[in-house]
């Protein structure tokens, strides 16, 4: 059975202190890439298959793009995005289906809660449950349901491994990664995961951030098209206030995160980083993704320093500050 790398292989990134007293201790593997896509740090087995979770949305957006998919800006934003739900997302993806022919009732990925306080609180009081196009999964589910349109391929079946999306996809994952799949899971919404090196994931992300529009190839210049679009549109990326659109907004880095503790980032300059709490937890990724940034060069401190003030970081203890979430690398 593949799995990934033990707790002796790990190293540690991150602390949880309170009151000056380290509780708990967030350990994994991270790599980052130069510009020019050279390994600048490896911390812990980079080398080790993980699933990237919805880290793995960008490849899987382009692979929806390049299949027929045509999509720009917020629109291309959302097919990428782990989005929070808010009704400016649900218009997006209403669109998307809009151009499929489609409806939320053709989506397959589970109905959910948004993740958006306000926008939870106002269908409750509506009297509303659960909706699929509120999960966050629910503009990559769009994107590929307009690909199967457009191509005239089953959209009853889109998410199986044998259909002909799927296959697309694998393909342009592996172009991107460099290497072949040998192992895959089921995501939480319900598409296929890919399991792959921590390694392979960064030098996807890293030719995705390092593509060109006015690339020959269609792949690479749909993936600076990507890039654009979130920048451009940082609060699709992920919601209002949170960490994601926070970090694209200010800093201009295009950052993805995934369940069970993966984070990924491109900074202006190309840098990149990948990184995998072993824990699962995600509540210090955006943090060590960000300090890898700065100790490569690739970000001020003080602009890092600034933003890091609005993510959640802070322990809390009788109503005050008593600690902190930060890095140890």
């Amino acid at each position: 059975m593949p799995e990934t790398f033990a707790v002796t292989d790990a190293v540690e990134l991150a602390v949880v202190e309170r009151s000056g007293f380290v509780e708990s201790r967030h350990s994994g593997s991270a790599i980052v890439l130069g510009p020019d896509g050279t390994v600048v740090t490896a911390l812990g087995p980079i080398d080790d298959p993980i699933l990237p979770r919805s880290t793995l949305k960008p490849l899987q957006a382009l692979a929806s793009v390049t299949a027929g998919a045509a999509l720009e800006g917020a629109h291309l934003a959302v097919a990428t995005a782990s989005h929070s739900g808010t009704d400016r997302h649900v218009s997006l993806v209403t669109d998307i289906l809009t151009m499929a022919g489609l409806g939320e009732d053709d989506l397959q990925c589970p109905p959910a809660w948004p993740g958006d306080a306000a926008a939870r609180d106002e269908m409750t009081r509506e009297v509303l449950g659960p909706q699929r196009v509120r999960m966050n999964c629910s503009g990559k589910h769009a994107a590929m349901l307009l690909a199967c349109s457009v191509n005239g391929w089953d959209t009853a079946t889109y998410l199986e491994s044998g259909h002909p999306l799927q296959v697309h996809t694998r393909e342009v994952i592996e172009r991107l990664t460099g290497t072949k799949i040998t192992a895959t899971a089921v995501d939480g919404c319900g598409a296929p995961v890919h399991g792959m090196t921590l390694q392979a994931l960064a030098r996807a992300i890293h030719r995705i951030g390092a593509s060109s529009e006015r690339s020959p190839f269609a792949l690479h210049r749909s993936a600076g098209a990507l890039v654009r679009a979130v920048r451009e549109h940082p609060w699709v990326i992920q919601g209002p206030g949170l960490p994601d659109s926070i970090v694209a907004e200010r800093l201009g880095v295009f950052a993805k995160h995934g369940a069970e503790g993966v984070m990924t980032m491109i900074a202006p300059d190309g840098t990149t980083v990948a990184l995998k709490m072993l824990d699962g937890s995600s509540r210090a990724s955006a943090v060590t993704a960000l300090t890898l940034l700065v100790r490569a060069g690739a970000l001020a401190g003080a602009d890092v320093a600034r933003t890091l003030s609005s993510l959640p970081l802070t322990v809390t203890g009788g109503g005050r500050d008593v600690g902190v979430i930060r890095p140890t690398v």
